[in-house]
C-alpha cells in the first residue's frame, strides 16, 4: 500500500524552528517535495529534491530559512525550517512521484509534477 504520512507539525512563536518528516511507503519514489496551503490561498510548492538529493530547489519566499533533504535508507524525506514567520502558517504536505529522477525548477515545484500526495500536518506560527 502506498502511504505518505508527514509528522512534526506544530504551533511555534515567529523565530523559531520545525522540522517535519514525511515517511513514504510502498514505493521507492524518484521525486519528493513539500507544498503548503493557507487557508483562502492556493497549494504551493515550497521544496523539493531529487532522487539522489542532488538537486533541490526553494521557494523565494523559503530559501536560507528552509531545507529538504531525505534518507533514502529509511525511505523518508524532511524539511528542516527556521525563523519561522507568521506568514509559514499553513498545512504542509508530502508530495512524490516515481520515475522522474530530476525536473526543472519550475516543474519540480509544480503541483501537477506529483501523483502521490500526504494527507498533510499542520505548521501554526504566532506573532
Amino acid at each position: 500500500q502506498v502511504q505518505l504520512v508527514e509528522s512534526g507539525g506544530g504551533s511555534v512563536q515567529s523565530g523559531g524552528s520545525l522540522r517535519l518528516s514525511c515517511a513514504a511507503s510502498g514505493y521507492y519514489f524518484a521525486s519528493m517535495a513539500w507544498f503548503r496551503q493557507a487557508p483562502g490561498k492556493e497549494r504551493e510548492g515550497v521544496a523539493a529534491i531529487s532522487s539522489g538529493g542532488a538537486d533541490t530547489y526553494y521557494a523565494d519566499s523559503v530559501k536560507g530559512r528552509f531545507t529538504i533533504s531525505r534518507d533514502n535508507a529509511k525511505n523518508t524525506l524532511y524539511l528542516q525550517m527556521n525563523s519561522l514567520k507568521p506568514e509559514d502558517t499553513a498545512m504542509y504536505y508530502c508530495a512524490a512521484v516515481r520515475f522522474r529522477y530530476s525536473m526543472p525548477s519550475a516543474q519540480a515545484l509544480g503541483a501537477a509534477s506529483y501523483n502521490y500526495w500526504g494527507q498533510g500536518t499542520q505548521v501554526t506560527v504566532s506573532s
